[in-house]
């Protein structure tokens, strides 16, 4: 399904990335793979969705693996195989040092549609059970009829401060079967904040899975999303509060859908 070399060459030099370590991988899955993973995904009004819906994100997903078809449920089934996560840790890190997370907390199935987005984020930092460290992001697109002008670009953030993003450095376009590889405990901000522009029988789909660490000395407990304003909102105190509200394990379900 996966070419583990192609990892390896990807990802040399990486961690020098800016504006955070990160690399992107074209091809990620064979192309069958690929386009049979697209076919899997279930149509927008499909109840098994969770939904996001606020004035800082507006998507659904999915992490229930009773309901993913055989090539889907196989694939998270790899990429949380001791096979795969040691190879890829051995390449990024030199030594053994991921956990995978089967709950696909947070990960799964991702889309959205016109009008999505995702206002500029950090990613939780402690895992709300496993009490582990979120490390790596793998991220692949799956849109083989996706256009460049209806937007989705993932934007990377410059990263000095943990409250708020710097500026805009860099967007990595959704193209199909990329996959985007990125550490997410450098203050790694990023995200979707303009709302996609695709036809209304489109979707942005994507696949997500995330890797875990013990956690380091002086990690930040933030069990969370952690999301910044756009500049339109900075003096809205609705978006403050939602954003507060967002970033607590205790108060997040709450405001996941709040019109």
């Amino acid at each position: 399904m996966i070419n583990l070399k192609t990892i390896k060459n990807a990802s040399n030099g990486w961690e020098k990335a800016k504006p955070f370590p990160h690399f992107v991988i074209d091809n990620f899955f064979d192309k069958d793979v690929a386009l049979s993973l697209e076919k899997d995904f279930p149509d927008f009004d499909d109840e098994v969705w969770h939904e996001y819906g606020n004035a800082i994100e507006v998507k659904k997903v999915c992490n229930n693996w009773n309901v993913f078809p055989t090539l889907t449920y196989k694939v998270f089934n790899f990429l949380n195989s001791e096979k795969f996560v040691k190879e890829l840790s051995i390449f990024l890190f030199g030594s053994d040092l991921l956990i995978p997370d089967p709950g696909l907390n947070g990960g799964g199935w991702h889309i959205h549609k016109q009008g999505g987005k995702l206002n500029t984020h950090l990613d939780y930092s402690l895992h709300p059970k496993l009490v582990l460290q979120r490390k790596i992001n793998i991220i692949i697109y799956l849109n083989s009829c996706w256009e460049k002008n209806w937007g989705g670009n993932l934007g990377l953030w410059s990263n000095e401060s943990s409250k708020f993003p710097g500026d805009l450095k860099k967007e990595i376009e959704p193209i199909f079967n990329r996959a985007v590889i990125f550490d997410t405990t450098c203050n790694s901000w990023h995200g979707l904040p303009n709302p996609i522009n695709c036809p209304k029988e489109q979707l942005r789909k994507s696949l997500a899975i995330y890797y875990l660490i013990e956690p380091s000395e002086n990690v930040d407990i933030r069990g969370k999303a952690l999301f910044a304003p756009t500049e339109e909102q900075k003096s809205d105190k609705s978006v403050l509060d939602l954003i507060k509200k967002r970033s607590s394990v205790n108060t997040a379900s709450s405001v996941y859908k709040k019109n």
